[in-house]
């Protein structure tokens, strides 16, 4: 398993990085991708997680990988989805603001459980979406200050292709898929913790 994971990576990573149709923004959307490879390694041995998450984790990172490729203003599926749905832009930025949420509330959700942080499984959910707000927020945060720093050039990163709610709507897609998230897959998820020993 943890080889056909890495292979999916790497080889998406390795196809992102030839002729991006902008480097400093693949550069930026890549980032986080890489980061959290980073991360994985390092905890691999001390804070092994489910398989479930290594897999969401994964399609997470598929997606900023496709992202910083194209620039997610310009994701050619997304483009010929456009008339199909009758939308008025490129909507992959908001696959990836889904994921931003749906992924990270299995995190969130794994690790508060495991460390048995809280023991009330409303309130538990109630700090996962909160947490998933709360990076969502600080993301766009992290968008605006490049924006200020690179003026224009920060157009393809932020991908608003002129809509003006795009913030706004970025953190809600965030949060309807924290909430997705957890309806959806807290069950899987609970099968596989009693598996994993405590960590």
């Amino acid at each position: 398993m943890r080889a056909a994971w890495l292979g999916v990576f790497f080889l998406t990573l390795a196809w992102s990085a030839i002729h991006p149709r902008d480097y400093p923004t693949w550069v930026l959307e890549v980032a986080p991708a890489v980061i959290g490879l980073a991360i994985l390694a390092f905890t691999y041995n001390s804070f092994r997680l489910t398989p479930l998450l290594y897999g969401l984790i994964l399609a997470h990172c598929v997606v900023l990988m496709v992202g910083g490729h194209y620039t997610y203003a310009q994701v050619p599926l997304f483009d010929y989805l456009k008339p199909v749905f009758g939308w008025e832009r490129n909507n992959y930025d908001k696959l990836g603001h889904f994921m931003q949420g749906f992924v990270p509330a299995i995190i969130a959700r794994e690790i508060l459980v495991r460390k048995a942080v809280v023991a009330s499984a409303g309130w538990r959910n109630l700090f996962i979406v909160s947490i998933c707000l709360a990076f969502s927020a600080f993301y766009e945060l992290i968008e605006w200050w490049v924006a200020l720093a690179t003026g224009t050039g920060a157009e393809a990163f932020l991908g608003t292709q002129g809509y003006i709610w795009d913030t706004q709507s970025d953190m809600a897609w965030a949060l309807s898929g924290a909430i997705a998230g957890l309806v959806i897959l807290s069950g899987l998820h609970d099968r596989q913790l009693a598996r994993l020993r405590p960590g």
